[in-house]
């Protein structure tokens, strides 16, 4: 028996009519595309699409966007680059906040089509880029900020290695997390904490420095 997988839908046309925009808790001067209760996002599972991170607000994004908006004097005027940048919360916090430029790094098509939305949405200029960075070398950046990407320990080893690679190039980095299991706490800082939301749990997320030496154990 012959079996057919539904063709995945349109990135943009899906992130548009399946999410609704509505501003980020915690964060009012941001606005994002997001999930709801009939956005019917099931839908990506079936067409065999990555789950829609993208379409929810993560405590280590949002606790990295919320300091950011805080102390602008950390990216304005510098080159930025947001790793795993998801819907862009992140990126679009540094936009707002005079960073020079800012690039967001991404790999799912959802989410890429979720970031120039959103971007637009909040009249910000962010440079989208679909290409996997942790494989390669340290990018041209003054700052790199990272929210929630340890999770997972073969996703947390490959960007561990590639924020060293961006350390010894010069680039200062900063990581948004609520302490999830695989997160590098030996070679962090912790800066500032926020209760934010977590796929719409209240949690509290730290931003941490990230450093080749020292940190907590």
């Amino acid at each position: 028996m012959t079996t057919h997988r539904t063709r995945p839908p349109d990135p943009f046309t899906f992130v548009r009519d399946n999410t609704r925009v509505a501003e980020v808790r915690a964060i009012p001067e941001i606005r994002l595309h997001l999930a709801h209760v009939a956005s019917g996002l099931w839908r990506l599972g079936e067409s065999g699409s990555a789950a829609p991170y993208w379409a929810y607000p993560w405590a280590g994004g949002a606790a990295l966007a919320r300091h950011i908006l805080d102390h602008r004097d950390i990216v304005a005027g510098r080159r930025v680059l947001d790793l795993g940048a998801g819907s862009g919360l992140v990126a679009i916090a540094a936009a707002l906040a005079d960073a020079e430029s800012v690039t967001a790094a991404e790999i799912d098509p959802y989410a890429l089509a979720a970031l120039g939305l959103n971007a637009d949405l909040n009249r910000v200029a962010v440079t989208i880029c679909g290409e996997d960075l942790t494989a390669g070398p340290a990018p041209a950046a003054d700052l790199v900020l990272v929210g929630d990407l340890f999770y997972d320990p073969d996703i947390a080893a490959r960007v561990t290695a590639f924020l060293e690679r961006c350390r010894t190039a010069g680039a200062e980095v900063l990581i948004g997390d609520p302490g999830r299991a695989h997160l590098p706490l030996t070679r962090l800082i912790p800066l500032a904490a926020y209760p934010v939301s977590d796929f719409g749990e209240l949690k509290q997320g730290t931003v941490f420095a990230f450093d080749a030496v020292g940190g907590t154990s």
